[in-house]
C-alpha cells in the first residue's frame, strides 16, 4: 500500500508572473494533478514555464462534489497541487474547502508561501499594520453588511476587503458613511502595469472614485478609529511629544516608534513632523537613528 499523498496550497502571482516562487514551480511540476479554481488562468502560468502536469478545476460550483474525490486520490498516495486564480488558495476562494477536507482525512497539507493582494495592498497602504482584519468580499444583502460593519466598527485595526471593481465605488460610498474621517486606500492592478494605490481620508476617497471606471479586482483598506482621530492633529503636537520623549531619556529612533504607536500614525510620517519640529535642529542624542525605519 503506498502512503498516503499530500495536498500542496501554492501561492501563485497576483499578476506578474515573475513573482512565482521556485519552490512552486517545483510543487507543479512534480504533482500528480494540479486543483485549479480557473484552469483557463492557471494554463497560462504553466505554459510560461512550460509545465505539463493534468490539470482539473476547482471552482465554487465543484468544490463540495470533488473535495471528497481528491481526498480519496491523495489517501491512495497522490500529490495534489491546489492553486487560485492569484495569489493564496484558501483566501475568499473554494481552496478552503480542500484543505478541510485533507486535514479532516489526515492527509499532510503543506503551503508553500508566496504572493499575496491582501499583504501587497496593507503594506503599501500606509495605513497602521501592527493590527489589521481581513474581512474578504463585503455581504451583499444590505442587512447583512450593515451588521458585519457594526461588529467592526469599533475594532482597533486596520480593516482590508476585497471588491469587484464594478462594485467600488458604492461600498466606498457605504464606507464611507459608516467610518467617517478615517484614513483610507484602494488598491488595485496590484504588480500590473498599471498598479495604482489611492490614498485619502474615506470620504475624500469615495468621491474621488465615484464616477471614475475601475479595471482589476480592488482592496480597500480603512484605517482604524485612533487613526482618524489623530489624522488632523497640529503636527506640533506630535513633535512635542517626540521631544518630551527624547528629553526623558528616549533615544530619537524609541520616541518615534512610540508616538507612531499611540498615535496610530504611521512611523515615517512621525519620523517626517518630528524632524521639522521645534527640536529638529538640536543635536540628536548618540544613539538616534539617522532615519526611519524600514
Amino acid at each position: 500500500m503506498r502512503d498516503p499523498g499530500r495536498l500542496l496550497v501554492c501561492a501563485t502571482p497576483i499578476g506578474n508572473l515573475g513573482d512565482v516562487t521556485l519552490r512552486v514551480l517545483d510543487a507543479l511540476r512534480d504533482s500528480d494533478l494540479i486543483a485549479a479554481e480557473d484552469t483557463r488562468v492557471t494554463s497560462k502560468l504553466l505554459a510560461r514555464y512550460e509545465i505539463a502536469t493534468p490539470i482539473e478545476r476547482f471552482d465554487e460550483n465543484v468544490a463540495t462534489r470533488k473535495a471528497p474525490l481528491l481526498v480519496d486520490r491523495m489517501l491512495a498516495g497522490e500529490t495534489i497541487a491546489l492553486v487560485s486564480d492569484a495569489g493564496t488558495p484558501g483566501v475568499s476562494d473554494p481552496g478552503a474547502r480542500l484543505v478541510e477536507a485533507a486535514v479532516e482525512a489526515g492527509v499532510p497539507v503543506e503551503a508553500l508561501p508566496g504572493a499575496s493582494a491582501l499583504l501587497a495592498a496593507l503594506v503599501s497602504s500606509g495605513l497602521p499594520m501592527r493590527h489589521f482584519y481581513f474581512a474578504g468580499f463585503l455581504p451583499r444583502k444590505a442587512g447583512e453588511r450593515d451588521a458585519l460593519l457594526d461588529r467592526l466598527a469599533d475594532l482597533d485595526a486596520t480593516l482590508v476587503f476585497y471588491e469587484s471593481p464594478k462594485r467600488t465605488a458604492a461600498t466606498l460610498s457605504v464606507l464611507a458613511r459608516r467610518f467617517p474621517g478615517r484614513r483610507a486606500a484602494m488598491a488595485r492592478e496590484l504588480t500590473k502595469l498599471h498598479e495604482e494605490v489611492a490614498r485619502d481620508e474615506i470620504g475624500e476617497l469615495a468621491a474621488a472614485l465615484k464616477d471614475r471606471p475601475l479595471k482589476g479586482e480592488v482592496v480597500l483598506l480603512i484605517g482604524p478609529p485612533h487613526a482618524a482621530e489623530h489624522s488632523s492633529a497640529d503636527e506640533s503636537e506630535i513633535a512635542a511629544l517626540v521631544a518630551d520623549l527624547v528629553a526623558g531619556g528616549f533615544s530619537r529612533k524609541d520616541a518615534i516608534k512610540q508616538v507612531a504607536a499611540d498615535s496610530g500614525l504611521p512611523r515615517n510620517d512621525v519620523y517626517r513632523i518630528a524632524h521639522k519640529g521645534p527640536e529638529a535642529g538640536a543635536p540628536a542624542p548618540a544613539d538616534a537613528d539617522s532615519g526611519p525605519d524600514t
